[in-house]
């Protein structure tokens, strides 16, 4: 089982290492990055606010003190 552990961490470990330098052996035509425009920056306010929303939903229901909580007899 130990065995098994440290072949599954070398993999993970030897895939974290591989994949910036399999991209940086890459042609230059195939590295190149986007260009950051007004246009794509638009809308990106909808991941953040999701977020808080769920936080404080999340808040809101384990706080919530209802006195439905099962007890012993």
């Amino acid at each position: 089982m130990r065995l098994g552990k440290a072949l599954a961490s070398a993999a993970v470990a030897a895939s974290i290492i591989a994949a910036p330098l399999a991209a940086q052996a890459a042609p230059a035509e195939l590295r190149t990055g986007t260009e950051i425009e007004g246009e794509n920056l638009r809308g990106g306010f909808l991941i953040p606010a999701i977020a808080i929303i769920a936080i404080i939903l999340g808040i809101l229901a384990a706080t919530s003190g209802d006195g439905d909580r099962p007890h012993s007899p």
